[in-house]
């Protein structure tokens, strides 16, 4: 059996069921297996590993509902349904305190079938993800050891920047204000040339420390390409 096919357990004493299933499914990626008896079922599901399981409520023996019960105490994850032409209100209860997943009346559409297995168990069909590239020999080495070298420098610059930014910002919005009053403009224009001639240094240190690391980082990333080639 392929091994990529989702396993469907039907249980049924009615093989007549059991058939339907397997000839709606198959071929769409499903492999039904059928059992006739709650018995049965329970073996089966100790042996091998199901995606979903079709059961009848009434069947020699144990129910379709303590089926379900059992099943979901063991497996709470493998999703239950219940198959009946017997869904009387307790019945439905019942099946609902278990914990199944929905219930099928019959009779069954191949309709029916198809859009409930899709519903609890669908088939993945989209193309799977492209798996990422395993970097080369040494390759995160280099990385993880440019960003430790350049983290304090670049911290350092940001830190010298930082606070002329925000000097920067707060007398813009106040020269905006002033230069409303036509007698202030021309000591606005002056208060500008001032702070350039005084900024300019520290913007200039801050080029100078993160420069060489940015330079580094632009080579590092160039021999990285080079390597991938």
């Amino acid at each position: 059996m392929n091994a990529n096919l989702k396993k469907v357990l039907v249980v049924d004493d009615d093989p007549v069921v059991g058939k339907s299933f397997d000839r709606v499914l198959t071929g769409k990626g499903y492999a039904v297996i059928t059992a006739l008896d709650g018995e049965e079922a329970l073996a089966k599901l100790r042996s091998e590993r199901y995606d979903v399981v079709y059961t009848d409520i009434r069947m020699p023996g144990i129910d379709g509902v303590e089926v379900a019960r059992r099943i979901k105490a063991e497996r709470p994850w493998l999703p239950v349904v219940i198959v009946t032409g017997y869904d009387t209100a307790e019945n439905v209860e019942r099946a609902q305190a278990a914990g199944v997943a929905g219930i099928l009346r019959k009779p069954l559409s191949p309709e029916m079938i198809e859009a409930s297995v899709e519903n609890v168990a669908p088939v993945a069909t989209a193309a799977p993800a492209a798996a990422a590239p395993i970097p080369a020999a040494g390759e995160g080495g280099i990385k993880w050891f440019g960003r430790l070298l350049a983290a304090p420098m670049l911290s350092l610059a940001v830190i010298i920047a930082l606070p002329f930014i925000g000097i920067a910002v707060l007398a813009g919005m106040v020269a905006r204000r002033l230069y409303e009053v036509p007698s202030a403009r021309k000591a606005i224009l002056g208060a500008k040339d001032v702070a350039l001639f005084v900024g300019a240094p520290f913007i200039g240190l801050a080029y100078i420390v993160a420069g060489p690391f940015i330079g580094i980082a632009m080579l590092g990333r160039a021999l990285l390409k080079r390597r991938a080639r």
